[in-house]
């Protein structure tokens, strides 16, 4: 009996694992945060318009710098073997001159929806929103010269979490930013196993990045202060202004919440220090998908934690 043929990818298929849509969670859950830390903590009235409206953009201008990495990457011979995460570059179900246009376009069309968001809410989200878009255009630049985690952590934590928090209120204000340090954190965990993984390959083609330049027992040292610094800097973003006072809100108790994701990132970390002999092959290689995933749940648990306060402040 003869194997049944495998069909085509429709146009839809390829254009949306161009975008990635598994790294989504990454720049979206700072938004949501910075939304619920708007209502509850900064006394805005929520605007589920322009709540979609940024968490739209932001997915839109991710999705660009998603592309364009994906375009350097292979034109620099940097990823050529195929993984559950892969764009459609390396498929070879797109060509890499037409996910650059594509990523053109997504960025003109995501600056444009910004701008207008900005001309509705304030001048306070130009100059937050234009760096995060410069950032976002110069990620590929960054990223070979070993500053792509700070892009990460600034775009995909606190200028999206910043962002949001002015869409809400009209204004800007330092307590989202610090408080999205704990998930900006991780944002910077899936990208550094990414290169971690990577490390080989990005050296052999002189690509500079803080996996090559900390080798491998430092990477791993490395990921698990991402991994398990969120849950720790929460844990003193909750008790040490409370105790030493100072001009830092304290977070509200609810943030206890975040401790539910320690068992995912325990098993994060197995997986990491198993990686040369990992239980199942692809556990290491797909190590920033899961990530990904946990980035997902500490940053569902965070939002909640701020509605939870919010809803013990009505009763």
């Amino acid at each position: 009996m003869s194997e049944p043929i495998a069909l085509p990818p429709s146009t839809f298929k390829k254009w949306l694992v161009a975008a990635r849509p598994w790294s989504w969670p990454a720049s979206t859950m700072p938004v949501v945060f910075g939304t619920a830390l708007a209502v509850v903590v900064g006394g805005a009235r929520f605007s589920p318009l322009l709540f979609l409206w940024a968490l739209v953009t932001m997915v839109v201008l991710h999705s660009a710098a998603n592309m364009l990495s994906d375009v350097f990457d292979f034109r620099r011979g940097l990823d050529r073997d195929v993984t559950p995460v892969s764009g459609a570059v390396v498929r070879g179900w797109l060509t890499d001159r037409q996910v650059a246009s594509g990523a053109a376009a997504l960025f003109g069309a995501g600056a444009v929806s910004g701008l207008a968001i900005a001309a509705f809410t304030g001048r306070a989200l130009f100059a937050v929103g234009g760096l995060g878009i410069a950032v976002g255009v110069f990620y590929t630049l960054l990223k070979a010269r070993a500053l792509g985690d700070l892009a990460v952590f600034l775009d995909f934590g606190l200028l999206g979490a910043a962002g949001a928090w002015i869409v809400q209120t009209g204004r800007f204000s330092w307590l989202p930013v610090v408080w999205t340090v704990p998930m900006a954190l991780l944002v910077i965990a899936i990208l550094h196993a990414n290169n971690w993984r990577d490390i080989g390959s990005d050296g052999e083609r002189r690509v500079k990045t803080v996996a090559g330049l900390l080798g491998d027992r430092g990477s791993l040292a490395y990921y698990g202060l991402l991994v398990f610094g969120p849950v720790l800097l929460d844990l003193l973003f909750i008790g040490l202004p409370r105790v030493a006072g100072g001009p830092l809100r304290p977070m509200p108790w609810t943030f206890l919440l975040v401790l539910l994701s320690l068992p995912n990132a325990l098993r994060l970390w197995g997986r990491a220090v198993r990686r040369a002999t990992p239980r199942r092959p692809l556990d290491f290689v797909i190590l920033d998908g899961a990530t990904a995933s946990h980035n997902l749940v500490f940053g569902l648990l965070s939002a909640a934690a701020v509605v939870l306060e919010g809803l013990l402040r009505l009763g």
